[in-house]
């Protein structure tokens, strides 16, 4: 029943023999377009114009894929069921308005007709043209509205049976998509807790070496100062040995010093006595 009132949809949406796409499309995910104008047997582009009139309403969706052996993009068309069944929904509504509209009009006003000619006037055009008819002059029968209103009637309980049908339809569908993304929602929020339970022990592991990395740089740090106060220390000694070899080379040459000024003495002396003996 779906399928048919689908089908019916469609073709007042899309015009004549373009129903035949809701029985191909119908429960099925990215149908190729060559396969939809095969089964439907019509042009590609015709397939096309149709899928385009559906999509333009949200009724269709469609990808697109590239063929990598003849190098142009196929598309593939899903049918939303949900959003046709919403249209569907309201396009029975707005028959069942209709009709109650027309149910309404037969109850409460009369109707003229003209039996040669086969048409129907409301009162108020009858009483225009005297109740003779406008095209014979033959004059008007009043008609019987109580087959029409039977008829009326049947056809809204009808169109209500068919409503209360796509309404319940809706209701199962849309029970199954918030069950569906219940689940989806519990298995991203599985997704997530596990992800943060890995992000918690990818911080503490972080934090860990992080502090290893510290705890290593005080130790390195602390030999590094060591090191440096013994090299200071031996620079200290190294320093003092110089200075007492320099203070003691000083004291070895001060001397030497002394006894060559004492022998230059001497030697003036010396030199003076004889030029005093000449």
């Amino acid at each position: 029943m779906q399928v048919k009132l689908l089908h019916d949809l469609v073709e007042e949406m899309a015009g004549e023999n373009t129903g035949r796409i809701v029985e191909i499309l119908f429960g099925k995910r990215d149908v190729n377009e060559f396969s939809i104008a095969k089964k439907m047997e019509l042009t590609i582009n015709q397939v096309r114009n149709i899928l385009y009139k559906l999509s333009a309403d949200g009724l269709v969706t469609f990808i697109r894929k590239k063929d990598k052996r003849k190098g142009w993009y196929i598309y593939y068309w899903t049918l939303k069921t949900e959003k046709c069944l919403v249209r569907l929904e309201k396009s029975l509504m707005d028959k069942i308005d209709g009709l109650k509209h027309l149910l309404d009009s037969r109850e409460t006003r009369r109707f003229y007709s003209c039996k040669s000619c086969a048409i129907e006037v409301g009162e108020e055009k009858a009483l225009e043209h005297g109740f003779s008819c406008e095209e014979c002059a033959e004059v008007y029968d009043l008609s019987d509205n109580s087959g029409s209103i039977r008829d009326t009637k049947s056809k809204i309980t009808r169109v209500e049976k068919d409503l209360t049908l796509i309404q319940g339809e809706l209701v199962l569908l849309r029970a199954k998509i918030a069950k569906k993304r219940a689940k989806e929602d519990k298995k991203m929020d599985k997704e997530e807790a596990d992800r943060k339970v890995l992000m918690k022990g990818i911080r503490a592991e972080a934090r860990k070496k992080v502090a290893k990395a510290k705890a290593l740089g005080k130790t390195v740090k602390k030999k590094v100062s060591v090191k440096k106060k013994i090299v200071a220390k031996k620079v200290v000694a190294k320093k003092k040995i110089v200075a007492k070899k320099v203070v003691a080379k000083k004291k070895v040459v001060t001397k030497k010093l002394s006894v060559v000024k004492k022998k230059l003495s001497l030697a003036q002396k010396l030199k003076k006595r004889i030029s005093r003996r000449k």
